[in-house]
């Protein structure tokens, strides 16, 4: 390691494997672990893998997956700085009362706790994410919301809240630890298990998930859907409300309601968020400079390009491709 590591957050993972817990998610979580210890050559960090009885766990996929230990094992938590509940399919039906009771004696113990894809419902149901923010998957966003008034449910594709590391689900796991190898092993290292994955772009925290619209409003208006659609296919050159309401066959006023109404923003406003994660792509994908950027998405000069991007995101295009 050409970087000085600092111990600055969880070495040693035990994965609680829950039935039906998304395979991809958890694997996510685990392989850029092996990949530190392997460019770093030397065992960083350390895992266990538990299931409620100590018994193979079934994932979505149908793969049955051996454990180490099962959670009445004396030794289950030696070694283990973090537990990370592994979610995944129906996760309300697979959610049993010994696991939230154990969930809940550990901790009083001070063990740091995550969760990867759904299992976010396991902690907020233990009482352990009161207080906190937390990420979950896309789908179950508006369901955590409502069960659990006394926690934060971030759109973040994942959420690093003091001695809580919870992500959204998919490949998002990488992600978050790629975050915590950074931390202790330096950019070298995580810019190095990212290269291996071939992962071309780590995500922070603060990126939200990509929700798609159809599940934010459902089959109720058709028309906001097409106006969407119409604004992405349209970067470089960006239509006018009025065309865009002309279009969708509504009035400008009427497009404005429906803006408002399901994405708690203006039109205007939401176009130049499409045209910014558009920006932002080609900051990290091309060599394009930023002038060339500010005329592919649309915007009259790269001076508001650079203002629009640092007010939306917090920093500046330029930072953005240094980082």
């Amino acid at each position: 390691m050409t970087d000085t590591p600092t111990k600055t957050g969880p070495t040693r993972f035990g994965f609680l494997l829950i039935n039906h817990f998304t395979l991809i998610s958890m694997s996510s979580a685990v392989e850029p672990l092996r990949m530190a210890n392997r460019i770093c050559r030397d065992e960083v960090y350390a895992w266990k893998l538990i299931s409620e009885t100590g018994a193979a766990v079934r994932a979505s996929d149908g793969l049955s997956i051996n454990v180490d230990k099962g959670i009445d094992d004396r030794d289950v938590l030696s070694n283990v700085d973090a537990v990370i509940v592994c979610g995944g399919w129906n996760v309300e039906q697979n959610t049993s009362e010994p696991v939230l009771r154990w969930l809940r004696t550990i901790g009083q113990s001070g063990v740091a706790f995550g969760s990867t894809c759904t299992g976010s419902y396991l902690l907020a149901s233990a009482g352990l994410l009161d207080g906190y923010r937390c990420s979950v998957h896309w789908e179950n966003m508006a369901a955590l919301t409502d069960l659990f008034p006394n926690i934060h449910v971030s759109r973040s594709v994942y959420t690093i809240d003091r001695d809580r590391y919870t992500c959204s689900g998919g490949t998002s796991p990488v992600d978050m630890m790629l975050h915590f190898i950074k931390v202790q092993c330096g950019n070298e290292v995580s810019t190095g298990v990212a290269e291996q994955f071939i992962h071309e772009r780590i995500r922070r925290s603060g990126e939200h998930q990509r929700v798609p619209l159809k599940h934010v409003v459902g089959k109720q208006s058709e028309k906001l859907v097409i106006a969407v659609e119409l604004m992405e296919a349209n970067i470089k050159e960006p239509m006018s409300q009025a065309d865009i309401a002309s279009y969708t066959g509504v009035s400008r006023r009427q497009l404005q309601r429906l803006f408002e109404r399901y994405l708690m923003c203006g039109p205007s406003r939401y176009y130049q968020q499409i045209r910014l994660s558009r920006a932002r792509e080609l900051l990290h994908q091309t060599s394009k400079n930023l002038v060339e950027i500010s005329a592919l998405t649309g915007f009259v000069s790269s001076s508001h390009f650079s203002k629009s991007y640092k007010e939306f995101f917090g920093h500046s295009p330029s930072a953005e491709r240094r980082q």
